[in-house]
């Protein structure tokens, strides 16, 4: 493995997406505008004296939800071209390491996604107010967490994928369960036995039981330690599955 390697692959990549205007559209604006249209969901939401708001609950979520979706979809999606245009397959003919490729892809989208994080919290605490207890410093590092997952599985998945439409394909089979069975809409101890255990290998359960975490507790929690730890494994094991799909050509 090289650094330098790594970072090239970094620039490359980013360079690759200043020239895609609707990429970086795609990844800093959609989550913004997803999470106005729910605060505006919830604007005329009458609520009892000293009730707090949906948007709270909703919103903090989303603020994970949105970066992780956003992100596999780009994710997937440009290291398929990359694939599938030759790129790729250029590439392993040289010296430069499977890890090293790997680590340059995910960094260059990962900064990506600390960019996203940051426009969508920065929107969601000084324009809509978003109301917790923990401090956004928690809020963010989750967020981020989430995006870079999004990150790690969409390079895993990519590589399942033969065209384009394939790639979105992903989207129901690896990211809905998700979004069904995270806690979103039914808590996981409400669900039944085979539902939690389903629920228990999903990675989007582990955030937002952590957000769940940040917005009742000023304070890291020992079960928020416990999701933000998972989290990261996954991120690493997704990294390590998708340099295990690179082949070297001669």
């Amino acid at each position: 493995m090289s650094p330098s390697m790594s970072w090239a692959t970094t620039i490359r990549v980013l360079g690759q997406l200043r020239r895609d205007p609707r990429s970086i559209a795609l990844i800093l604006v959609l989550p913004a505008a997803l999470l106005s249209a729910i605060y505006f969901l919830f604007e005329n939401e009458r609520l009892a004296p000293g009730a707090p708001r949906s948007f709270d609950r909703i919103g903090l979520i989303m603020l994970a939800i949105f970066p992780f979706v956003v992100m596999f979809l780009v994710t997937s999606i440009t290291m398929l071209r990359e694939r599938t245009s030759g790129t790729l397959e250029r590439l392993m003919t040289t010296p430069i390491h499977k890890a090293d490729l790997i680590i340059g892809y995910a960094l260059a989208f990962s900064l990506m996604a600390i960019l996203q994080t940051l426009v969508a919290t920065l929107i969601a605490y000084w324009w809509f107010g978003l109301n917790i207890i923990g401090p956004p410093g928690f809020v963010i590092l989750v967020a981020v967490l989430n995006a870079v997952l999004g990150v790690a599985l969409g390079l895993f998945c990519s590589a399942f994928a033969r065209t384009e439409f394939q790639a979105v394909q992903f989207m129901p089979l690896v990211v809905i369960p998700q979004l069904l069975l995270c806690g979103l809409f039914v808590a996981r101890d409400q669900m039944n036995d085979v539902l939690q255990a389903a629920a228990r290998v999903m990675p989007l359960s582990y955030s937002v039981e952590a957000l769940g975490e940040v917005a009742s507790h000023q304070q890291i929690t020992g079960t928020l330690q416990l999701d933000l730890v998972v989290l990261a494994a996954i991120v690493v094991a997704m990294l390590i599955l998708a340099s295990l799909t690179l082949r070297r050509k001669s």
